[in-house]
């Protein structure tokens, strides 16, 4: 293969390149399959860009970390390769490079697949081969992973999810099958990755990447996390991944300043430096830095078969002006904030991952009112399959964090997502960002007494799980962490024995499989006619939310009561889409979950008294700082298979 070939796509590739347009240059989506360093019987193959570089050369362990010369491909194209004999998997190496200045410094492999355990910085050959075993989950991802389905996302922080006695972190295989166990016991769909390629700085959660094409050797080898990924598709649990485009940390070992240029970043601080992170900003108008992304977007696809990547920070990659004061940016071509080259950018990852894996999902964590993110390309979109709701996720802990009693003047934070709710594919995210820098565990940050907290957090999450949008919960939130999350330690599996700890995991383990089970509650997560608000009649209305869930044609109906005071509602009228009984699914008061066993005996009997525009009405009792969902069908007549029963 010549770097001709390379350069200018004439190379056959899988992956289309989307939407191509006439000035566009072809681009090639599987770098991977050529850059970095790539076993050859008994040597190995190395290929690096560098265009400014002098002179460039392999030193590694094969060679006693002596130069072995490779020679620069004489097209233009920047590329150096070479053959080095002896050099095999397992062995360390970086280039040694003479910038265009004349200065020798070494750099890791931007495309290595492995990487040396920190705060080593050298890069390893490696060789991906691996009998995967989860063909049935890949057969079936699209159907499992339809907009249609229940999605009930578990993100997790490897390394401190559970540790060792001694505080040591587990190996991927470790941590294998206890989080399939969790994640099946507990109800959830997929597990969310927290960054997982190679990061010189623990503390950075991994969002400060530098071995963009390596897992972290903190938790073992590259093959390692492929059984981790493959034992979870075996309990039938996707996995995805998050993923950093957006920006890259300066260390001097890894992309920074790589030929002794600026060339993944821009050369202009004020487009190529982040000041809220103090990292480098990609230049997305390179063509051979768009493929490094977009390739390595595919590589964690294809190669550890991830059924989704969660694109850090897009906010930050849209704005020009993002985190910078009048003065620091410029403005683009047309004098606007937005960066063009980053949108186009966008569109193309988008576009070239759902042409080579239709059945996966990109989701944005994007924080503004952009339009369209969730649009497709072709319709003027940013193409993402789904998007945060961080709109949703604000107005929602601002409000339970209230006292109670001045709730009652905040209605409209809890109220107002249904206004947006529907703009976009939406996942709700109650993510690792909630419950760091002093900003508490989300048990902590409910008002009240113990038991107040306790229902509080029952209430939060039972409100979530109705309300139109796929799930998100960070690690801990199942069973009400109560220390704020730090990445050196380990969770406090010890709250389990503690009965109100453990009513919360027996709460949202229900909530999943109610989720689950009852179209109503996921059918129409990103569809309007799937919701609507139910009148009631009580002195606070601001307080207490009342709205009906709908799936498809012969669907159950479910609706959706809450209350956010302490204060218990006895008669209360609610307004309901027809008369007849309806069958008290899920009851956060319930004493099996610490609540107080208030209730209505499982059943609600509504008659013809219309209410607010309501055909029919029912007088029921809604617990204190509890969600009541109902179902117009009886859960026993649609529970089958050994399913255990949703309690009430």
């Amino acid at each position: 293969m010549t770097s001709a070939q390379l350069q200018s796509g004439a190379v056959s590739s899988t992956v289309p390149t989307g939407d191509r347009r006439a000035a566009r240059p072809s681009h090639h989506f599987r770098q991977y399959d050529v850059m970095g360093a790539h076993p050859d019987g008994s040597g190995t193959r190395f290929t690096v860009w560098a265009p400014n570089a002098r002179s460039l050369g392999v030193a590694g362990s094969f060679n006693g970390w002596h130069c072995e010369p490779l020679q620069r491909i004489e097209d233009g194209s920047g590329l150096w390769h070479g053959r080095v004999e002896g050099a095999r998997p397992g062995d360390y190496y970086k280039y040694r490079i003479q910038g265009a200045h004349g200065q020798w410094f070494d750099k890791a492999d931007p495309y290595a697949f492995r990487c040396e355990h920190p705060p080593g910085t050298a890069s390893q050959v490696w060789d991906l081969s691996h009998s995967w075993g989860d063909r049935e989950w890949m057969s079936q991802r699209g159907q499992r992973q339809s907009h249609r389905e229940a999605m009930s996302i578990y993100e997790v922080h490897l390394g401190s999810w559970q540790r060792e006695e001694d505080g040591r972190v587990l190996n991927y295989r470790d941590l294998a099958v206890r989080l399939a166990s969790h994640c099946r016991t507990m109800g959830f769909t997929h597990v969310e990755l927290m960054p997982i390629a190679e990061h010189p700085f623990y503390g950075s959660w991994g969002y400060q990447t530098t071995g963009y094409y390596a897992p972290t050797a903190r938790y073992g080898t590259p093959q390692d996390l492929m059984v981790l990924v493959d034992t979870l598709h075996q309990h039938g649990i996707g996995v995805l991944l998050d993923w950093v485009g957006s920006h890259f940390p300066s260390d001097w070992h890894a992309l920074a300043r790589f030929d002794g240029t600026e060339l993944y970043e821009h050369a202009d601080p004020r487009l190529g430096f982040h000041p809220q992170w103090q990292s480098l900003i990609f230049n997305y108008g390179r063509y051979e830095v768009r493929d490094f992304l977009i390739s390595n977007a595919l590589f964690w696809l294809e190669k550890y078969h991830f059924d989704g990547l969660r694109v850090d920070a897009v906010a930050s990659m849209l704005y020009l002006d993002f985190a910078r004061e009048p003065g620091e940016w410029i403005p683009n071509q047309f004098g606007g904030n937005q960066n063009l080259e980053a949108v186009r950018f966008l569109q193309d990852l988008n576009s070239a991952v759902y042409a080579a894996f239709p059945d996966v999902h990109m989701i944005a964590e994007e924080s503004t009112a952009w339009a369209g993110v969730s649009r497709p390309v072709h319709h003027g979109g940013l193409g993402f399959g789904m998007k945060w709701n961080m709109g949703w996720m604000n107005d929602t802990l601002r409000y339970m964090q209230r006292p109670h009693f001045y709730r009652r003047w905040h209605g409209d934070d809890i109220r107002f997502s249904s206004v947006y709710a529907f703009n976009e594919n939406f996942v709700l995210p109650l993510s690792h960002d909630e419950v760091v820098y002093g900003k508490g565990s989300l048990l902590g940050r409910q008002p009240g007494d113990e038991w107040q907290r306790f229902a509080g957090l029952r209430a939060l999450y039972g409100y979530m799980w109705a309300h139109p949008g796929k799930k998100l919960l960070f690690m801990g939130g199942e069973f009400g962490q109560l220390q704020e999350w730090h990445h050196e330690r380990t969770l406090d599996w010890h709250l389990w024995a503690r009965p109100l700890h453990a009513g919360v995991a027996r709460w949202v383990a229900d909530l999943n499989a109610a989720y689950r089970r009852w179209p109503a509650l996921h059918v129409n997560d990103f569809h309007g006619e799937g919701f609507s608000w139910l009148p009631v009649d009580v002195a606070e209305p601001q307080t207490v939310l009342a709205f009906a869930r709908r799936g498809g044609p012969g669907d159950a109906l479910a609706v959706a009561l809450v209350n956010m005071t302490p204060e218990p509602r006895h008669g209360l009228r609610l307004g309901l889409p027809h008369a007849g009984t309806w069958h008290e699914l899920l009851n956060s008061d319930a004493v099996h979950y610490g609540g107080s066993g208030m209730g209505n005996l499982g059943r609600v009997e509504a008659d013809e008294t219309p209410l607010a525009g309501a055909p029919a009405s029912a007088s029921l009792t809604l617990p204190p700082l509890s969600v009541l969902v109902l179902v117009d069908r009886d859960p026993n007549a649609t529970i089958s298979g050994g399913v255990p029963h949703v309690r009430s």
